[in-house]
């Protein structure tokens, strides 16, 4: 079986010979993910301590502390809701910025092929807005939100249409719903204000044949059952611990897929190679007992989370070692 197909049996729970992987060199990776080319960052100048400034296609100014990491958001695109009649959100429908990719996924017929998506509505209205000041809104302007919901949602739906056109496999998008220990928001909130959007993308996405995968950090255990249902198929967890392995197992086996590294804070910090062999053999023996599911990840930012390469390639080493299914 092509990695496509391997990815694709994975997806499905189909009985796929081994567990999908997105390892590094000179390990298996299954994927290839394909971006839309985008009006570039405009440099800014650095306020402060940062080291780095600069503003985004969609009008956010950002601050980043270090040359490595992806920053915060200093300035929001939107900081009075008068700004917002007259505010213009890039387009993401616009084809000839898909053409490359489109080139690209044409001629990738071995892996499994996924178009990035910036986020679903909430990943990046509350950017134009700020994410304190979004999560106050939520209460207090229900109407503004509205408002502002619907413009990120209408560009992200022409988005998903040009990636369906180019006959990706599936959208992936980044999300981070939770907290260390529950959701950003009460999940009632959540139904009401979210899951309609999160119908209306994937919906969208599902009706080109695209899976949806998606990629949220922090403790959201509470909405897994309604963003299924909505549906996504793939959750890409760095912290796969923080809801429990046994519970993704017992609750959602079956139901979706998990793309799991070793839980980058927890497991992987021990630097433990017995502690790191045995939650590889875990996450696959565990999420892919459905005859599917497990996607064995890699944490691409090392740095980020204080450690060294060798580290991670323990996991790496354990996941070929006990997910090649022989």
């Amino acid at each position: 079986m092509t990695s496509r197909e391997i990815f694709k049996a994975v997806l499905d729970f189909d009985n796929p010979p081994r567990v999908a992987m997105t390892l590094p060199e000179p390990y298996p990776n299954d994927v290839e993910t394909f971006g839309r080319k985008h009006k570039p960052d405009e440099t800014l100048e650095p306020q402060g301590n940062e080291l780095r400034r600069w503003r985004d296609e969609w009008g956010v100014a950002w601050g980043s502390l270090t040359e490595f990491d992806k920053g915060e958001v200093v300035e929001p695109a939107i900081s009075d809701w008068s700004e917002l009649d007259g505010y213009q959100p890039p387009d993401l429908g616009r084809k000839e910025d898909y053409a490359e990719a489109a080139r690209l996924v044409a001629a990738e017929t071995e892996k499994f092929r996924i178009g990035s998506l910036g986020g679903f509505t909430f990943n990046i209205a509350r950017k134009l807005r700020k994410l304190d000041n979004y999560l106050c809104d939520l209460v207090l302007e229900p109407e503004n939100i509205r408002r502002l919901n619907a413009i990120v949602r209408e560009q992200l739906l022409a988005a998903i249409d040009r990636w369906g056109e180019t006959g990706v496999d599936a959208i992936m998008f980044g999300e981070d719903w939770g907290t260390q220990d529950r959701l950003m928001i009460d999940p009632e909130l959540w139904r009401e204000v979210f899951l309609p959007e999160f119908k209306a993308l994937a919906g969208r996405a599902h009706e080109y044949g695209m899976y949806v995968l998606m990629h949220s950090c922090g403790k959201m255990t509470d909405i897994i059952d309604d963003c299924i249902a909505c549906g996504v198929d793939c959750f890409q967890f760095d912290q796969p611990r923080l809801h429990g392995i046994d519970l993704l197992a017992e609750r959602f086996g079956g139901k979706a897929s998990f793309w799991c590294p070793v839980d980058i804070q927890k497991t992987l910090q021990t630097k433990s190679p017995e502690l790191i062999r045995a939650e590889a053999k875990e996450l696959i023996d565990k999420l892919s007992a459905a005859g599917g599911g497990f996607v064995a990840g890699y944490y691409y930012g090392n740095e980020a989370i204080g450690l060294t390469p060798d580290i991670q390639d323990i996991a790496c080493k354990a996941f070929v070692e006990f997910g090649s299914g022989a």
